[in-house]
């Protein structure tokens, strides 16, 4: 199959790296936005500064608010805003296109991770997952970020990986992309209690031990899910878990830290808060471990600090005394 040329559709700062890493990596790039004025001043100044301040972009990526056809589509919009992206989609757009998913969340309402989206408004595209340890700033300026691209078919998932691929960003295939999926949706939720952690001044061995937890957490949701808990150990789990949990880059470690300091979602959001995903997904992965009956109490605890029914030391507090049983 052809892959020489990219569509990312998402105008924002993720967005705008991913097509950044694509232009590096030799592709013709078509950076899909709806803001006219954005448009102009990527093709006039090669620059997007709403999304990447004043980071130059490379020459090779034009923007447009319209979607033409292209070898490779990536969606890099927010997760709950993935459903609406696609459906102003044509479907011919999309058919028997690799579509690569770069939203890390589980939509509200329905449960639905975001290859399910897909599947179900695009059946006839060719799902690919993209996650790992990432920031868009980093993507964009050239540094070095390795990141795991999963798919069905693992001949096809190779090639795309290696037309991604450029000098600084490294995508490396996989076949869980369920897996993947859990881990990239799940990592912002535990983003938001190390987040909280760090803002309430509990300390650096809290934060640890609930990292830890986090990752033994997410084995089981992405086992009970018909993923491999194997895949935690690369880029898309432990690593992208380390990252967001530990960095003030991460919009969900910075919403945590508000979090700590007592604020209330409200407060947070009316004061320009960036979005953060975890925020929307919390809830969704909550119910979604009560169906699948996965013992999850951290993101249980996230959901009560999110809707205001206890505060991070009083979750932690909850969390230290559970009863003590053998580490397995």
């Amino acid at each position: 199959m052809r892959l020489d040329s990219v569509s990312v559709i998402g105008g924002g700062a993720w967005g705008t790296a991913l097509a950044q890493a694509c232009a590096m990596a030799g592709r013709a790039v078509s950076l899909v936005t709806r803001d006219a004025a954005q448009v102009d001043e990527i093709n006039s100044n090669h620059t997007n500064s709403r999304a990447l301040g004043t980071q130059p972009l490379h020459g090779a990526i034009s923007a447009t608010t319209v979607a033409a056809p292209a070898d490779i589509v990536i969606l890099a919009v927010p997760a709950q805003s993935s459903r609406a992206a696609l459906a102003a989609l044509d479907p011919d757009l999309l058919a028997s296109k690799p579509v690569v998913l770069s939203a890390k969340g589980l939509e509200t309402g329905t449960l639905d991770r975001q290859s399910e989206i897909l599947l179900d408004m695009a059946p006839d595209a060719i799902p690919f997952v993209l996650s790992g340890p990432s920031f868009a700033a980093d993507v964009a300026a050239g540094r070095p970020t390795a990141v795991t691209l999963a798919g069905d078919d693992a001949s096809q998932t190779s090639l795309l990986a290696a037309a991604l691929a450029g000098p600084s960003f490294r995508p490396y295939a996989a076949d869980d992309r369920i897996g993947v999926e859990i881990a990239g949706a799940l990592k912002n939720v535990y983003a938001l209690a190390c987040g909280a952690v760090e803002g309430a001044g509990l300390g650096a061995s809290a934060r640890s031990a609930l990292i830890a937890r986090a990752f033994a957490e997410m084995a089981r949701m992405v086992s009970a899910m018909g993923g491999s808990a194997a895949t935690l150990t690369g880029l898309a789990g432990l690593g992208d878990l380390t990252l967001t949990c530990t960095s003030v880059q991460s919009r969900n470690y910075q919403f945590g830290m508000a979090l700590g300091r007592g604020q209330s979602v409200e407060a947070i959001i009316s004061g320009g808060a960036k979005l953060a995903e975890g925020v929307a997904t919390t809830p969704v992965a909550d119910a979604l471990a009560k169906s699948l009956d996965v013992e999850a109490p951290l993101i249980a605890a996230v959901q009560a600090v999110l809707s205001g029914q206890a505060d991070i030391t009083t979750v932690v507090a909850g969390l230290m005394s559970r009863p003590l049983k053998r580490e397995d």
